[in-house]
């Protein structure tokens, strides 16, 4: 005889669930990371430290043991979730190389200004891992993101963990006062969304709003020049009818996305460099120098300049756009 009920019956809700065996699931999922860093070929010594740090992390989240600020910044989850996933596109992938992270101040505000490309904002993510592995400081990079960024199912909830925050000077002033290193991409969804052709060739950088607020805030600006972004998702068309339907500022045509279905969204294997420039001081310029339009213009205008003049001298000594 079965205790299983009859079809067309319902199970018995008194009968008792077997309790779920909590140290066996632990320790089967962690054989499961043992094989997979072998066979990724880590060393056992960073394997285990590794295993060691997620179960860690995994706890934190368990018992809500981390701490969220006032913007929605999870540094817990940007230091153990998000930049190592981001971590494998940047070494492997992209093969990230980065020039002149001396620049970027190490501690209190600061303002990193830099070129968007790529269809996909992927520029703005390898430019996070950029600052906290490879500046001596290992800085969070808080990016200024558009409306559409946060009105994004999971996108927005991500980055606001991962410290991002709405494009607004308010909130660029709030986090350069309070000693942050501020990120702002201001060509918008024109740069990265702009026709292969016109690769490299900076769009407008708005009405300048980035630098009243660096300027309100007498923090530096550091200028950053991004190439290899642009090789990434070369977008050769767009289809603008179908992009007003779906509510996006552009649905891209490349050479594999639509054509090649969700394999068509893997990145090209670009090799990237992103260079930070001599920061430009903006606390000799005067306690009202934000509210001069004139200045404000001018001061935009000239890193706009210096950023369009290192990508093309950038371009001009690199050898290929996938090798190197």
């Amino acid at each position: 005889m079965t205790d299983d009920p009859r079809p067309g019956q319902p199970a018995d809700p008194t009968r008792a669930v077997p309790p779920i065996d909590v140290d066996a699931v632990v320790d089967a999922v962690v054989q499961v990371l043992r094989s997979a860093a072998a066979l990724a070929k880590i060393p056992p010594d960073e394997a285990e430290r590794q295993i060691a740090e997620l179960l860690a992390f995994v706890r934190r989240r368990l018992t809500a043991d981390y701490d969220v600020d006032e913007f929605g910044f999870d540094e817990d989850f940007t230091l153990h979730a998000y930049l190592p996933l981001l971590r494998p596109l940047y070494r492997s992938w992209f093969r990230v190389e980065v020039r002149g992270a001396e620049h970027v101040p190490a501690e209190g505000g600061a303002l990193v200004v830099a070129n968007h490309s790529g269809t996909i904002a992927l520029d703005a993510l390898m430019t996070q891992v950029a600052l906290y592995d490879d500046h001596p400081a290992g800085r969070h990079l808080r990016m200024l993101g558009a409306d559409l960024v946060f009105a994004t199912p999971v996108v927005g909830d991500l980055a606001r963990k991962s410290g991002s925050t709405l494009a607004t000077a308010e909130d660029a002033e709030r986090l350069l006062r309070a000693g942050e290193l501020v990120g702002v991409w201001p060509e918008g969804f024109k740069g990265v969304g702009k026709p292969f052709s016109e690769r490299y060739k900076l769009q407008r950088f708005g009405r300048g709003g980035f630098v009243a607020a660096a300027l309100r805030a007498g923090v530096p600006i550091v200028p950053c020049s991004i190439v290899g972004a642009e090789e990434t998702y070369p977008m050769l068309g767009n289809a603008s009818g179908l992009a007003k339907l779906l509510g996006m500022p552009y649905f891209p045509l490349t050479p594999t996305f639509p054509w090649l279905g969700m394999m068509g969204l893997v990145p090209l294997p670009s090799k990237w460099i992103i260079e930070f420039g001599e920061p430009v001081r903006t606390d000799e310029l005067g306690a009202g120098a934000g509210e001069d339009p004139m200045t404000v213009f001018a001061l935009t205008d000239e890193i706009r300049q210096t950023i369009q003049e290192s990508l093309y001298r950038i371009l001009a000594t690199r050898d290929s756009a996938f090798f190197g």
